[in-house]
């Protein structure tokens, strides 16, 4: 059975009739060419320039120590110069060559490490939707998963109905107020009945507020005072009736 990737297949040396496949090959390509050679530089100290034309007419160089001078001497064929200010230059000129080799080497090894880091994640994050297949695409569900996760949102649905409908009846009952008492142990309440007990305290103050203070009930009926024609007597015009006060006299037969 043939592979359908083409990892680690022998590729056969022909140009790409494929415009983006030529071009992302040629990007690629570049990147590992001019690697090759910064590490011929570094490993050999030799000097080198490559200059490449893209498909696209973009010119790409690489050199060491730069492309213009070993070009000049490829040119002119012109030995490199002995005196020893050229050689210190060149020195240090490959001493700066030489740490940026070695960050770049550490950057390219970060880079791969974060890679499989990558992958990893990729990995296990593939596992957990394995696992909490709800939290997938709605596509990627198959037949009975779809039919369970409706039957989970309309249970999840009757829920929070339920919830919302009790939330609201409690909100809308009126709050019942008792009038306020310094006793303490029933959190300020003035209530008719005893929390310690089951039965009724009659310690506790009436809640039936009392009369105003200007206003006295009336005597019964059979307190009140008779007229003057109901108790037997018969007054004239000019006659008044008889004293029913308190009479200082009374007693010294001057009544």
């Amino acid at each position: 059975m043939m592979r359908k990737s083409k990892g680690r297949q022998k590729v056969e040396m022909v140009k790409m009739p494929n415009e983006s496949n030529l071009q992302v090959t040629f990007s690629k390509r570049r990147s590992g060419l001019f690697k090759k050679a910064s590490e011929l530089c570094t490993l050999c100290g030799a000097e080198v320039a490559i200059v490449v034309f893209s498909p696209g007419k973009k010119v790409f160089s690489f050199g060491h120590p730069c492309v213009e001078s070993v070009v000049d001497r490829f040119l002119t064929r012109n030995p490199p110069p002995t005196s020893g200010t050229m050689r210190l230059i060149e020195a240090h000129r490959n001493t700066g060559v030489r740490d940026l080799n070695m960050q770049l080497t550490q950057v390219l090894n970060q880079l791969e490490v974060e890679k499989k880091r990558g992958e990893e994640l990729i990995n296990m994050r593939k596992a957990s939707q394995r696992l909490c297949w709800w939290q997938a695409p709605i596509e990627e569900l198959n037949q009975p998963q779809l039919e369970q996760f409706k039957n989970s949102l309309e249970e999840l649905k009757k829920n929070v109905a339920k919830q919302a409908e009790k939330l609201l009846i409690q909100s809308s009952a009126p709050p019942q107020y008792f009038p306020r008492s310094s006793t303490p142990g029933n959190g300020g309440i003035h209530l008719p009945f005893d929390l310690k007990n089951t039965g009724f305290n009659p310690n506790m103050p009436s809640m039936i507020p009392p009369p105003p203070p200007n206003m006295m009930p009336p005597p019964p009926p059979n307190m009140m005072p008779a007229p003057p024609h109901h108790q037997g007597y018969n007054l004239g015009r000019n006659m008044t009736p008889p004293h029913q006060g308190y009479n200082p006299e009374f007693g010294r037969g001057l009544y």
